[in-house]
């Protein structure tokens, strides 16, 4: 299965008008959640900004002062990765540099393993939703408005019916909802 998963306000979006997102933080509670979620996973195609945003966790031994990102840092690290850019030229840690389509990625992904593979970065996941590609969107919607910024999709040609699997409230106040894409 290919799943979209990614923190949004609740004004759709994944990052405020400065780039910034701070704001979707999580706290122990739904890290953990993270934590179990990830460690599920086969494989994850990022987009650039997203694989540089999440690099960190490979590099960073400061990440790695709590048991919680320790163990966090480990399967991330262990997480196959493959990265769509136009600008890098190399890539570090776990990871490689896409050489096919989107489509052909994701099926040698999810060929590749025999559990669920995630793809992740807003520019990315819409082209893999027009392909009809993603079977379960996730959205981490934290309570906060932030009124621009990068979108949680691009627009798409066609409505995208979905089928709302499962929600939770967090203690921060962070809904997630799992949703299933309704095949037709």
């Amino acid at each position: 299965m290919l799943i979209y998963s990614m923190g949004a306000s609740v004004d759709g979006f994944i990052a405020d008008r400065a780039g910034g997102f701070n704001w979707s933080a999580p706290d122990d509670e739904l890290f953990a959640f993270h934590l179990a979620r990830v460690s599920e996973l086969g494989a994850h195609l990022c987009g650039r900004r997203l694989y540089e945003t999440m690099l960190v966790w490979e590099t960073d031994p400061s990440l790695r002062e709590t048991d919680l990102g320790a163990a966090f840092a480990d399967v991330w690290s262990a997480l196959p990765k493959i990265v769509f850019s136009r600008s890098l030229k190399t890539v570090e840690g776990n990871a490689r540099l896409a050489q096919g389509s989107v489509a052909e990625e994701v099926a040698a992904a999810l060929a590749g393993t025999d559990k669920d593979v995630e793809i992740g970065g807003a520019g990315l996941a819409g082209q893999a939703f027009e392909l009809g590609l993603v079977d379960d969107l996730r959205i981490f919607r934290a309570p906060i408005v932030v009124g621009g910024g990068t979108p949680l999709l691009p627009p798409v040609r066609e409505a995208v019916r979905l089928e709302l699997l499962e929600s939770r409230v967090f203690m921060s106040r962070v809904v997630y909802e799992r949703y299933g894409v309704a095949r037709v």
